[in-house]
């Protein structure tokens, strides 16, 4: 565990005079306490996302409608799914997306792209299932060897549809809508929801529970949980939580980093209350995540110069999410996904249980209390994630929750039929709508000439390409791993994100702590909150894709977040809207079929990761 130490001589302002952080420790204290109260009159975000943009307070909170990037197409015009003239999604899935072999992207990206992308997916989307359950199930082709082997013809892939604003005049086309805040806000950490906020405090010293040995605490209050209320799975800012293994563990480290951080202010400034400590704690952990998703992630799958300069809050940018972003553009990870994932010890060799198989680590917290998180980030960092294209790991197209017939789904034919359920555009539509010029052919879309077969076979006309399809199947934009389609609308809905905003950290952060914190990497917080050592400096690239080649050791033995705090004029400006007993578990316990199907039924089938749907409220 790397260390961290207090660094400075910061003065500290306060009404009776100035003071050093070590005199107000114990050393050379002034004869008279003056108790202080150090926080200025300090706005931060609410849990629920309201009141972030001030001429319209409800824009990227809770319950809100997903936006439009192109005009709905349903197959009525209101509700019907689209797309009733395509084949099965699942004969799509077969045709273009059975991937027989790994195929390592030739960007040098590692598998923190795709475990990155899925805990950021679920901290700015989640839709739930249609109450009451609307059946949408996919149809299996006739002997289909995983889901028909015996050539019934008669079987189907089970789903349902989202839901929708029921609150919608019966003429308006339906519109789905995001049950958690939009924004790049931490809610997948702290909750979206008073309750579920609390549930996750101690309110003791600002911190997070924490179960043995600093993992997730478990869900012994029953709250909702994807997978069940079982008090064996963990419970997180996020209902999803539980999904993988590796999802989980970015979880925990995450909920270790804010606790390092409060550690550090409250040894730094004794006088904050536990509810000070909460918000500056949480403050400082959002502006790490919008750094670490900004500086690395997104560089690291669009290519740079996708999203302009931070030009400062804009009021009138929306940040809500959008269809066509969460329903097809960004589910491009789930291409990135490996079938096994790697389980390192500090010194690169294999852990004595060996790496675990992508199929094995669904809602499988067992494996996180039996082996903890250092072996997925050491891993993680030297395997290189699958080529973004139309192919998908059999392990989620085959085997997602489980073997078929018993859990087993298939994630692409989920995407594929999703959109259709969703109403969304196909793929030339959307194109035009994002201002980019219609595709002719099918060699327009990609040079690979056995793809635009399979796509001419399945599809006819450009015109009738499901859009998540179409965006995997474009050529990549010279130094990106996406085509120019996915491209466009990842970077309108990040510079959405960013300059909607009113909280962003550059326009609530200043001096000190942030340049401390615009400086942070994921390779500095997992070795600050781990036993990891030795990561290369930007863990979403392999140690020979960094830019000077190097692997970094990092040794920042001080990022002086409690001196930076403790002066709340130096770090933070006025928000003012302007620019500027391991819970029971046996040792690689997993939750059973049965557990998770039973969930499924009363909530719906939670698509998984990197762009999902579920649950509503109120709407727009």
């Amino acid at each position: 565990m790397r260390q961290d130490y207090l660094s400075g001589i910061e003065v500290v302002r306060f009404q009776d005079g100035e003071f050093t952080v070590a005199e107000l420790l114990g050393c050379d204290q002034p004869d008279s306490d003056p108790q202080p109260e150090p926080t200025p009159d300090h706005e931060y975000r609410t849990i629920d996302g309201t009141n972030n943009n001030l001429l319209d307070p409800e824009l990227g909170s809770t319950h809100e409608d997903l936006l439009r990037l192109a005009t709905a197409e349903y197959g009525d015009g209101v509700s019907t799914p689209a797309g009733t003239d395509r084949p099965s999604a699942r004969e799509v899935s077969n045709t273009v997306s059975a991937q027989t072999e790994y195929e390592p992207n030739d960007r040098g990206m590692t598998d923190y792209v795709w475990m990155w992308g899925q805990f950021l997916d679920h901290d700015i989307d989640l839709t739930d299932g249609a109450v009451p359950t609307e059946d949408y199930n996919i149809p299996v082709p006739t002997g289909d060897p995983y889901f028909d082997p015996a050539g019934t013809g008669t079987q189907f892939i089970g789903l349902s549809r989202s839901d929708y604003d029921h609150e919608a005049g019966s003429s308006d086309p339906r519109q789905q809508s995001n049950s958690i805040t939009s924004f790049i806000d931490g809610s997948n950490v702290y909750g979206s929801d008073d309750v579920r906020a609390a549930e996750l405090r101690t309110f003791e010293g600002g911190k997070l529970k924490m179960s043995d040995g600093d993992l997730l605490p478990f869900n012994s209050a029953g709250l909702p949980n994807a997978g069940g209320i079982s008090d064996q799975l963990f419970l997180a800012g996020d209902v999803r939580a539980n999904e993988n293994a590796v999802l989980s563990s970015i979880h925990t480290l995450w909920v270790r980093e804010h606790n390092r951080i409060a550690d550090e202010l409250s040894s730094a400034s004794p006088w904050l209350s536990d509810e000070q400590i909460y918000h500056q704690a949480r403050e400082t952990v959002i502006a790490e995540l919008q750094v670490i998703t900004y500086n690395e992630f997104l560089p690291a799958l669009l290519g740079d110069g996708a999203i302009s300069e931070y030009a400062g809050y804009n009021p009138y940018a929306d940040p809500s999410i959008a269809n066509e972003f969460s329903t097809a553009a960004y589910r491009v990870g789930h291409t990135l996904l490996t079938s096994d994932l790697q389980r390192l010890n500090n010194d690169g060799s294999v852990i004595d249980a060996g790496n675990l198989s992508l199929k094995d680590a669904f809602f499988a917290p067992g494996e996180v209390v039996a082996y903890g998180i250092d072996p997925f980030f050491k891993g993680a960092a030297t395997q290189a994630a699958n080529e973004v294209d139309t192919q998908v790991i059999d392990d989620v197209r085959n085997f997602l929750f489980g073997p078929p017939g018993a859990g087993g789904f298939d994630l692409a034919s989920l995407n594929i039929q999703r959109g259709r359920d969703h109403g969304l555009a196909d793929y030339n539509t959307v194109r035009v709508s994002v201002g980019l010029s219609p595709v002719h052919d099918f060699d327009d879309i990609t040079s690979d000439t056995d793809l635009q077969n399979k796509l001419r076979d399945l599809y006819g006309s450009v015109d009738n390409i499901d859009l998540w399809i179409g965006g995997l199947a474009e050529d990549h934009v010279a130094g990106s791993s996406v085509g120019e389609t996915f491209r466009t609308i990842l970077a309108d809905q990040f510079t959405r994100l960013r300059d909607g905003d009113r909280f962003w950290y550059e326009n609530v952060l200043s001096g000190d702590l942030l340049a401390r914190v615009k400086s942070t990497t994921l390779a500095d917080v997992i070795e600050r909150n781990t036993g990891v050592t030795g990561l290369q400096d930007d863990v979403f690239l392999l140690p020979g894709y960094q830019s000077s080649g190097a692997v970094v050791d990092h040794h920042v033995a001080d990022d002086g977040i409690g001196d930076s705090h403790s002066d709340r004029d130096n770090g933070h400006q006025p928000v003012d809207g302007s620019s500027h007993d391991f819970g029971g578990f046996r040792e690689g316990r997993r939750v059973t079929l049965t557990e998770i199907s039973a969930w499924q039924q009363r909530h719906g089938d939670h698509d998984s990761d990197f762009g999902h749907r579920q649950r509503m409220g109120r709407h727009r």
